[in-house]
């Protein structure tokens, strides 16, 4: 599966409003939630759940907040540029601006741990963080995400 087939259509947010982990977590619970029909709440408790056990910032203002949850058939993503970068607890100490959310099916282990890989080593990537902070839509951000070249706009 390629990542930009975790996005579904209307799972890429562009400056998004957030002043905390907490706000972002929430704000972006609520957006897979309407992509997913499971409730936000549940969404978010799983997801904070699982920063408790360790902060998801992975470091250049990146955060990959991850969960599994009864009820969800596949993998979804959902992909938030903040407006303002928000403190995940990075091991850079550098806040996040970039968050992409992962909500896996319960029973999904393997899967959700190769989606998790595939975002990991995309986001890694300098060109590819330059390209979604600069990407002017979520359209242009779901490209470079699908990895298409980058297109001038004229």
């Amino acid at each position: 599966m390629a990542l930009a087939d975790l996005i579904p259509s209307g799972g890429v947010h562009v400056d998004l409003g957030a002043s905390s982990r907490k706000q972002a977590l929430q704000a972006m619970s609520e957006l897979a939630a309407d992509l997913t029909g499971q409730p936000a709440r549940a969404i978010f408790d799983a997801v904070l759940q699982r920063e408790r056990l360790g902060s998801t910032g992975v470091g250049q203002g990146v955060a990959i907040p991850h969960a599994r949850l009864a009820g969800i058939d596949t993998v979804v993503g959902i992909f938030a540029r903040l407006r303002t970068p928000v403190d995940f607890e990075s091991i850079d100490g550098r806040p996040a601006d970039l968050i992409f959310m992962l909500i896996a099916p319960e029973d999904a282990g393997a899967e959700h741990l190769k989606a998790l890989a595939r975002v990991s080593r995309l986001l890694r990537r300098e060109d590819v963080r330059q390209r979604l902070r600069a990407a002017p839509d979520s359209e242009a951000i779901h490209a470079v995400l699908a990895g298409e070249p980058a297109t001038d706009a004229a």
